[in-house]
This record gives structure tokens, sequence and C-alpha cells, in this order.
């Protein structure tokens, strides 16, 4: 078997898996892809390892070994994109690229103030009277 032919089928693949990954918006399309892309690299190693005749068969151990951590990063990844659904309604990427908490609309007057480089890290002094550590009470 000519070594030219899954070497072909693996870039085919490697290139649709980073075309899905760097054209789709939805999370779980994103996560395909990159199985897909996982995949190919598994095709290369089973390849060369038979083109090598490789008597250790070091390339098949190999792919099982990213078989596996594709099986976790897939489980963990559909878990992650599950709880963010569950949250904020949309698995869209672009609509997600802010992960941080958002603000408490009933929180402090200055909420709404920009946190520049040179107010990031202090605090205010409705911020030390309401947190029991910096009035010197013990926590139970």
């Amino acid at each position: 078997m000519h070594l030219a032919y899954p070497a072909v089928l693996a870039a085919l693949l490697f290139c649709v898996g980073l075309y899905g990954v760097l054209a789709r918006r939805n999370a779980i399309l994103v996560l395909m892809s990159v199985e897909l892309m996982l995949n190919a690299v598994n095709l290369n190693l089973v390849a060369f390892d038979v083109w090598l005749r490789d008597t250790l068969h070091a390339g098949q151990a190999l792919t099982l070994f990213v078989v596996a951590v594709a099986a976790a990063e897939i489980g963990i990844g559909l878990a992650i994109v599950l709880l963010v659904y569950r949250n904020r309604g949309t698995s869209d990427l672009d609509r997600l690229r802010d992960l941080r908490e958002r603000r408490d609309p009933d929180g402090p007057e200055d909420a709404d103030a920009p946190e520049g480089p040179d107010t990031a890290g202090t605090t205010t002094a409705s911020d030390s009277a309401a947190d029991p550590l910096t009035r010197g009470e013990a926590t139970a």
C-alpha cells in the first residue's frame, strides 16, 4: 500500500476540520470539527506505523492514547456547552466571547464606572465596610 493515499485523505480531513473550527459559530459543530482533525492525525499515525513496519506498533499505541484524550475532551466539552446553553440560552460562539459574570444591578453605585488600570484592585469604603474579613470579624 502506498503511503500517499492515507496521507492525502488525512490532509483533506484535517483541512475540513480546520475550516469547521474557523468558520462555524455553533460550539457543538466546532467540537465535531476538532474531533475530525484528531481523526486525521490518527489516520496519519496508523498509516506511518504500517508503512514503517514498526515492531512495537508505536503509532497504533499513540492512536489509542489520542482516542482516549479525544473522548475525554468531547465529554468535558459537551458538558461545558450544555451548561453555557442552560445559563445563557445560546451556544453561538460570537455571543459567548464575554464569559465573565455580569454585574449585579442592585450593587454599589459605582458599578457602572469603568475599571481602568489605575482603579483595578482598589477597594472603596463601602466594599471594606461590607466585607467581614476587613472589619476584623471571625467567620464560623
